[in-house]
């Protein structure tokens, strides 16, 4: 925990093994820790900057999200292919649905106003688009190989997934039914994480090599659209 006036860290707290994502419940006051190989998730209750409880999987957790719609805390369980519900009132799992085709679905990003989610399926790369209200995927697009983070932009109607062979996919959505690939954009290797913008719509990925050479450095690419 960092403290932003003071920018220095506070306290820490031990988790299960390898923490990899978070999402914070805003109304609930938790944040949720997703513990990659300790197949768990860690809740946070930030009012006291406590672990105030641990739910445990058969699984890897990948990346969690909050729902601010649904007021739930989603969850990928990897090695299952099982998109996990999770209630942040009682900290307890009320649900558990089949992503479908993809495999190892890691990454994971919402569309709240529209209930889909996003998944970034490491196994066997594909994107794909999950219906939130009736619990089933409606859509499987190609990736590039290594599919990590994925994130989405509302306001241009775009998915990008950070690929470690060197590429950010990117989709469109049509509307929350239909998809399309727009293009594989190559970055340098490596890169498996992003962050947009959703005012400026611009894209920020971290790189930590080029061509083959050790580097620590912010990229930003300006979003391209049709006139």
């Amino acid at each position: 925990m960092v403290d932003l006036k003071q920018m220095k860290v506070i306290k820490k707290l031990k988790t299960a093994s390898k923490p990899d994502g978070n999402t914070y419940a805003a109304p609930f006051h938790k944040l949720h820790v997703s513990d990659e190989r300790g197949k768990a998730e860690a809740i946070v209750d930030v009012q006291k900057d406590e672990i105030v409880g641990t739910l445990r999987f058969d699984s890897e957790t990948g990346m969690p999200q909050y729902d601010p719609i649904a007021r739930k805390v989603y969850v990928n369980l990897q090695d299952q292919n099982i998109f996990a519900v999770i209630d942040p009132v009682m900290d307890k799992i009320v649900g558990r649905y089949s992503v479908g085709q993809c495999k190892g679905n890691h990454g994971m990003a919402l569309d709240p106003e529209h209930q889909r989610a996003f998944l970034a399926c490491e196994e066997n790369n594909l994107m794909t688009v999950f219906d939130l209200d009736k619990h089933t995927p409606i859509a499987f697009l190609p990736l590039a190989d290594g599919p990590d983070v994925i994130k989405f932009d509302a306001g241009l109607g775009r998915i990008y997934v950070a690929c470690y062979s060197g590429a950010l996919s990117v989709f469109h959505q049509d509307d929350p039914d239909h998809y399309r690939k727009l293009e594989d954009f190559r970055v340098q290797h490596a890169v498996h994480s992003l962050a947009i913008d959703s005012k400026t719509h611009r894209v920020y990925t971290p790189e930590q090599e080029e061509d083959g050479k050790p580097v620590a450095r912010m990229v930003l690419y300006e979003a391209v659209t049709d006139p």
